[in-house]
């Protein structure tokens, strides 16, 4: 059984998910996990492989939910990025650009979604 916080983090990739097919992106992978990071969603737009990390923030008083991706959590990208183009080589033929995609307003009946393109750099 999935927490509150489970709940809503799975909604917003869900609803990130969409919106990127809605945009022309095909989606390749979800959640992808290792041990050294995480990738929510992993989409191609047009010749262009998407790294996209998903952002909620229930309160904005913790800041704001697109300053919380941090040098860290670049890193934990950027190497969970790295794995998954050693695993996958017909990936590794596109450039890579890392996104994030700030989703708030979850309990609204049409939440909002920030795409940031170009993000950040590979860290």
């Amino acid at each position: 059984m999935l927490t509150p916080r489970q709940r809503s983090g799975k909604r917003a990739e869900d609803l990130a998910a969409e919106f990127l097919r809605a945009h022309g992106c095909d989606i390749l992978e979800r959640n992808y996990r290792r041990r050294l990071g995480e990738l929510d969603l992993v989409a191609r737009e047009r010749g262009v492989l998407v790294i996209a990390e998903v952002r909620t923030r229930a309160h904005a008083a913790f800041g704001s939910a697109a300053a919380s991706v941090d040098r860290r959590k670049q890193r934990r990208i950027t190497r969970a990025a790295q794995q998954l183009l050693q695993q996958r080589a017909d990936l590794a033929r596109f450039p890579v650009r890392f996104d994030v995609l700030v989703v708030s307003d979850l309990a609204s009946p049409e939440p909002r979604i920030e795409w940031i393109r170009h993000a950040f750099e590979a860290a």
